[in-house]
């Protein structure tokens, strides 16, 4: 499938810019070029799949259909599920989250939805298929959705509801339009606006796609492996909770941090130490964690955060073993 992108690199760089093959600049700019084609025709191809899933499964009739019936213990798996297939934007998450809540949905199986929603949605899928391949990308998927179903039973079964602000309704009168429901239109009119939901989302992470895979083919090109040979392979097992420290300050989404651990792999960083780095960006950010303690109070955000630091810390291990 990429072949025909990755004869276009070479061209583009070889005969149009005239670059030596195996030069840091050729080697940088061939990379630049054949991950952002790489990357845009798979995002393009895979919105628009999910963007018909989300269509078809609007949130009202998710609340529903998660409050009309017994799971015993599925309904985290499904809320975990929702939350990998659903890219609500920031504004939209804590609204979601109380609608949820007033909806009767218990607290841990809300929190199975917050914790893999940031982990998981198509962008980042997007951009592991076309830097690792599908067997990690799998793994990946795997793995993000067990922290957020292990994540949300453990919160569940502490029983933590009343360390949940109460705000009202008013709080989700602030959530963007992609969370209201509209009346039903002509066929037409609905793969129009399941396109334009899928472009929306490619045009908002174009630039940092372009930016993360531009840091990438400099690393990948210029930068020596025994950099990273020095600061974090050498680590050892620290090397993983390093890597979540170092990621909880930053605030990133994957669109831009995924090119940036390809480049960091190709270079000798273990995947699993690549991985926790990741997860903890998008999902233990400090902004995320401000946006939160508006509707969280401090002991069950700290619980929170906890839960999902050992997850990933987990996760980052298990892939350092496996992979």
């Amino acid at each position: 499938m990429f072949v025909p992108l990755e004869l276009l690199a070479n061209w583009l760089t070889y005969n149009i810019f005239h670059l030596t093959p195996g030069t840091h600049t050729a080697d940088a700019l061939n990379f630049f070029i054949f991950d952002t084609l790489k990357i845009f025709v798979l995002l393009i191809l895979i919105t628009h799949l999910m963007a018909v899933i989300r269509y078809f499964l609007p949130i009202q009739k998710f609340k529903t259909f998660l409050i009309s019936r017994k799971w015993y213990g599925a309904d985290y798996l499904l809320a975990s599920t929702f939350g990998a297939v659903t890219p609500f934007c920031s504004c939209s998450s804590i609204p979601l989250f109380i609608g949820f809540l007033q909806a009767g949905i218990p607290l841990g199986v809300v929190f199975a939805f917050l914790i893999t929603s940031p982990l998981i949605n198509e962008i980042a899928v997007t951009l592991f298929i076309g830097a690792f391949g599908w067997k990690l990308t799998l793994a990946y998927v795997v793995a993000g959705m067990a922290i957020g179903v292990i994540g949300g039973f453990v919160i569940g079964k502490l029983k933590m509801e009343k360390y949940v602000r109460e705000l009202g309704e008013e709080e989700e009168k602030k959530c963007c339009g992609c969370c209201k429901n509209k009346a039903p239109l002509t066929k037409w009119d609905i793969a129009k606006k399941i396109s334009k939901s899928a472009w929306s989302i490619v045009r908002s992470v174009a630039l940092y796609i372009i930016l993360g895979v531009a840091v990438g083919a400099a690393i990948h090109g210029f930068v020596p492996a025994q950099f990273f040979q020095t600061y974090l392979i050498t680590a050892g097992w620290l090397a993983v909770p390093i890597a979540v420290i170092i990621a909880v300050p930053l605030y990133a989404n994957a669109s831009g941090v995924i090119p940036i651990i390809q480049a960091l792999v190709a270079k000798g960083v273990p995947i699993g130490t690549a991985m926790a780095f990741m997860m903890a960006t998008v999902g233990l950010s400090l902004p995320e964690a401000m946006m939160l303690k508006r509707v969280l109070k401090t002991k069950l955000l700290l619980t929170f955060f906890g839960i999902v630091t050992v997850g990933i810390m987990i996760i980052g291990f298990l892939f350092n073993g496996i992979f």
